[in-house]
């Protein structure tokens, strides 16, 4: 009996494992994040400001949440 539920745990995380290869091996995932990053960075250049202010609101934002006294 212990045996079956080792065996079938370490099929379980071959498994596992074997997904989570696939997902870091997938060429569309790394070109997704490199298209991302190009674009914030081209919405960063071209609205600084507006950048700037974004950043500083959404760190308001999180940092009431984060310090709340409840």
């Amino acid at each position: 009996m212990n045996e079956e539920i080792i065996d079938n745990i370490n099929k379980r995380l071959d498994e596992a494992i074997e997904r989570g290869r696939q997902m870091v091996d997938e060429d569309e995932l790394a070109e997704r994040i490199e298209e991302l990053t190009q674009q914030a960075k081209f919405m960063i250049r071209r609205h600084p400001l507006k950048s700037v202010a974004a950043g500083l609101f959404a760190g308001y934002i999180i940092g009431k949440i984060f310090s709340s006294d409840e």
